[in-house]
């Protein structure tokens, strides 16, 4: 196959740390421009990462022939709007979760999408990830009996108002930046739609973003729960009851690039989980493996696995837990 050209918009954290590396070892991806509105900054990543190209604007690398697929890691208001400008280019867009604010914004993105002929997706590593593809392959054979509910935490500490995750107006928070991978992957696991969210918020008094959130998804199988939070002790962990047994992910979210990871199946016995057992999922990239995903995609001309319509249906979740959160009620889906 032949690689994808790729190139970078901007010069977020997770751009320089996961997606430019991943990019780097990507079999079918060759990344050939990054982008930053400070020529000199793009230059230095360029230089950093031996990209033969460096584009002083946004607009630039979105005019340059060479790059075929770009990966939008801006913040999260800007998310929509530049992967339309992509698309409007003829560029595939690979988008940083929450690919919107708003479902009705996302719903833009399937209407630019049908216009353009391009593909866009929301850039949710985790679903590319072995250990969650084992977790589900796990759940529809029944290892676990009937999946009746998952369990989830998510949590960091940050509290510099600097910083864009704890910037309200420009989509700051836990809900669009942690919270919405156990909301994604309860309808991974599920394989259905949950019906109604009741939520409660806690907002910084500073600077307005939610820092503390707990939530109720009621689908029509079971129900999950999870807590998220921008301002405790780090840690993420996620367990999935069935009838039967039990499935417990060590790390679920964050899986290290170079290390194995575990899950643990628990049929139940013995309390604390000492009867669990492990199994070792061998270390990869979940981000080489999203890459691979997407440049294949395009290349092969086929579907993708989570289309955009799959975003929209996340994003009705999210809409739901705000809403929730501030009429402290039930709120449908």
């Amino acid at each position: 196959m032949d690689e994808v050209r790729w190139g970078v918009l901007g010069a977020a954290k997770i751009a320089l740390e996961h997606v430019i590396p991943a990019l780097m070892k990507s079999k079918g991806s060759r990344l050939v421009a990054i982008a930053s509105r400070d020529l000199a900054r793009a230059r230095e990543m360029a230089d950093r990462f031996g990209v033969p190209t460096a584009h002083g604007s946004y607009e630039a690398l979105l005019a340059d022939p060479e790059v075929e697929a770009i990966y939008n890691p801006l913040p999260n208001h800007l998310h929509v709007p530049w992967s339309e400008k992509a698309a409007e280019h003829g560029k595939h867009v690979l988008c940083e979760k929450p690919i919107a604010l708003t479902a009705a914004e996302a719903q833009r993105l399937i209407e630019v999408r049908d216009r353009t002929g391009v593909l866009i997706q929301e850039a949710f590593m985790v679903r590319c990830h072995p250990q969650w593809q084992r977790a589900r392959d796990l759940v529809k054979e029944g290892k676990i009996g009937d999946l009746r509910a998952v369990q989830a935490f998510f949590s960091y500490m940050n509290r510099d108002p600097k910083n864009i995750r704890n910037i309200v107006e420009i989509g700051g928070g836990a809900v669009y930046d942690i919270g919405c991978y156990p909301i994604v992957i309860s309808r991974f696991l599920f394989g259905e739609e949950p019906r109604r969210v009741v939520a409660l918020m806690e907002r910084d008094p500073d600077m307005g973003t939610d820092r503390l959130t707990s939530a109720i998804l009621d689908f029509p199988s079971g129900q999950a729960s999870f807590a998220c939070s921008t301002q405790l002790a780090g840690h993420q962990r996620v367990e999935i009851f069935g009838t039967k047994g039990r499935i417990e992910i060590a790390i679920p979210f964050n899986a290290p690039a170079d290390e194995t990871t575990r899950i643990y199946l628990d049929r139940g016995g013995k309390p604390g989980g000492a009867s669990a057992e492990a199994e070792t999922i061998e270390a990869v990239d979940q981000y080489t493996l999203q890459a691979d995903l997407f440049s294949q995609a395009i290349r092969n001309g086929g579907g993708l696995a989570f289309p955009l319509e799959d975003s929209v249906k996340n994003m009705r979740v999210i809409d739901a837990v705000y809403r929730s959160a501030r009429s402290g009620a039930w709120e449908e889906v």
